[in-house]
């Protein structure tokens, strides 16, 4: 049990009130001025990091408390949210918060003092990078890596910060602020989380009205609407809905190989039971391997029903659960009545589903483990087919053999992808990932130059 350090750990019939809002992030922005801005970067690092360490111990109260309840709460189930809680936290090492202080800023101290980077021009003037005061998170979707990130983020920016979730999903959000708290709590003082379903005006406004940047991941209408009402004076970042797919190069269908890229795709598609942008929503085959796109489907089955036996999905809700049932129908009945459609999907549930058709048009999945699998000639012809989502694509997941990446990464990128890395890897993205072809860190930041 939780105890209440934060609006989201109020009893759910509580009431959440504008002027307590306005309360909370005052006492944040004081917070942060006395315990947050006089650390070092690098005490904040080795903060986090060793933070990072304690969720790997198994019995790591937080740890346990997320696996314990987390399915109830999230809909995930515990060997799920096991290895997507284990890929998070594998991350924050010392080594790679410091790549990307390094990569963001051009050096590890830019947020501590003026800096001139050794790789920078001589006439480039020392520069100081100041995160904001106060930064605010409006979190959507289920998958709780970026609102974890965007704590980390906040934190290295020295920032107080308010993680707003959608309502229902705070849970992860809550346990790992709980968590931060019991490992500094003056840090812990500087970080408020709460919820609350989306379209409050007064609450939102009165949030907004402290922010001096924002940041929300949601639809695009969504975002749109948040930038409408965030006060001229205010940074904005958003994320928007991102699609993504995977390719295979017909130079990796032989043979075991071949079962060895099936297993990876299933990866892809069973990590976080295919909810985030980052998830695929088509796996490409290309033509002209012994075997076939059709033959790839009935592997990736195959290797879907072995996964649920040992990391079986999550409940999901009801009409997700419907739209599933609804589209295995109609795919049932174009199989049994056409050679370019077959249909696989587990036995008495809708644990997973592949569907292989030989039209290579992109078709978006409902998700929860139900993926396309499409033939293509080749990578131009399938990012034709996926012209309709072109500006919308997170990331693919490609495998090819070691020729061909280099010029396959590069026509990815040209097309517009932000993100090209090996299938298996869609959903585990590095921290020095630039979230949309973006400086996650870097976007937060205004500079100082001093000039001598």
């Amino acid at each position: 049990m939780l105890p209440n350090y934060f609006l989201a750990d109020l009893p759910s019939e509580a009431e959440l009130t504008a002027t307590m809002i306005t309360e909370a992030c005052r006492t944040l922005k004081r917070n942060r001025e006395q315990y947050l801005a006089p650390r070092t970067t690098r005490s904040l690092v080795e903060l986090i990091a060793g933070l990072a360490e304690n969720w790997f111990e198994p019995n790591y109260p937080f740890r346990q408390l997320a696996l314990a309840e987390g399915p109830r709460a999230t809909g995930f189930s515990r060997e799920i949210l096991a290895t997507g809680l284990d890929n998070f936290f594998k991350q924050l090492t010392v080594e790679n918060l410091n790549a990307l202080l390094v990569q963001e800023l051009g050096h590890g101290r830019r947020l501590d003092e003026f800096i001139g980077g050794a790789g920078e021009s001589r006439i480039a003037s020392p520069a100081l990078a100041i995160g904001p005061e106060f930064l605010v998170h409006i979190g959507g979707g289920v998958v709780p890596n970026p609102a974890f990130m965007s704590l980390v983020l906040g934190l290295l920016a020295r920032s107080a910060q308010f993680l707003k979730c959608p309502s229902g999903s705070a849970f992860l959000p809550r346990v790992f602020a709980h968590a931060i708290y019991d490992a500094d709590k003056k840090l812990g003082a500087c970080i408020e989380v709460a919820q609350w379903r989306g379209g409050h005006a007064a609450l939102e406004q009165a949030l907004f009205d402290e922010a001096d940047c924002v940041t929300a991941t949601g639809t695009d209408e969504a975002l749109a609407a948040i930038r409408h009402r965030v006060p001229a004076r205010t940074r904005f970042i958003g994320y928007g809905h991102r699609v993504s797919f995977g390719y295979v190069s017909s130079g990796m269908l032989s043979g075991f190989m071949a079962r060895k890229i099936a297993a990876q795709a299933a990866t892809d598609v069973v990590a976080w039971d295919q909810l985030g942008c980052l998830s695929p929503h088509v796996i490409y085959v290309e033509h002209g391997a012994n075997i076939a796109a059709e033959q790839f489907a009935q592997m990736l089955a195959e290797e879907l029903e072995r996964r649920q036996e040992r990391e079986p999905r999550g409940t999901p809700p009801t009409e997700a659960a419907a739209a599933i049932a609804s589209r295995r129908g109609f795919y049932e009945i174009r199989a049994a009545h056409s050679p370019d459609t077959r249909f696989w999907c587990s036995a008495n549930s809708t644990a997973w589903t592949v569907v292989y058709e030989a039209d290579s048009q992109f078709q978006l999945s409902c998700l929860h483990r139900f993926i396309y699998v499409k033939g293509a000639t080749d990578l131009t012809a399938a990012l034709q087919s996926a012209d309709s989502v072109r500006g919308k694509v997170s990331t693919v997941g490609l495998a090819a053999p070691p020729e061909q990446l280099a010029g396959m990464a590069a026509q990815l990128a040209r097309w517009g992808v932000s993100r090209v890395c090996p299938l298996g890897q869609m959903q585990n993205p590095p921290i020095t990932w630039r979230h949309d072809g973006r400086p996650a860190l870097g976007d937060l930041v205004t500079w100082a130059d001093w000039e001598q």
